[in-house]
């Protein structure tokens, strides 16, 4: 008789004897389908803390798929021409541009403030 390990991504069970058993694994696919601009709420704040005294503007509230942020995150340091990255739901841009974030912002559709 050979050994059956559970797969990783498998949820609920620890080890089976049911030869028959069937796992149960979960959905990758996690990730929300990406609203239309007009329906984004962005918010666009200044920090400073945790960064070793370096200001950065954050653009948060993005509803949408990784790829979707990483592809807005890059349109904004482009037309900036700065730095920064896009992770975790946030677009992080180097240095103080919240004025001109929103303006550009506002200039694709998205409502931000």
């Amino acid at each position: 008789m050979s050994k059956k390990h559970t797969p990783r991504n498998a949820t609920g069970v620890v080890y089976s004897t049911n030869p028959d058993f069937q796992y149960q694994y979960e959905d990758d696919s996690s990730q929300p389908e990406t609203l239309a601009p007009s329906a984004q709420k962005l918010r666009v704040r200044m920090e400073r803390s945790g960064r070793g005294g370096k200001t950065v503007t954050v653009v948060s509230g993005f509803i949408g798929t990784d790829d979707d942020l990483s592809d807005l995150g890059k349109t904004l340091k482009t037309r900036l021409g700065v730095g920064g990255s896009a992770k975790d739901g946030l677009i992080i841009i180097q240095g103080d541009f919240r004025d001109r974030l929103i303006a550009l912002l506002q200039s694709l559709g998205y409502p931000a403030k």
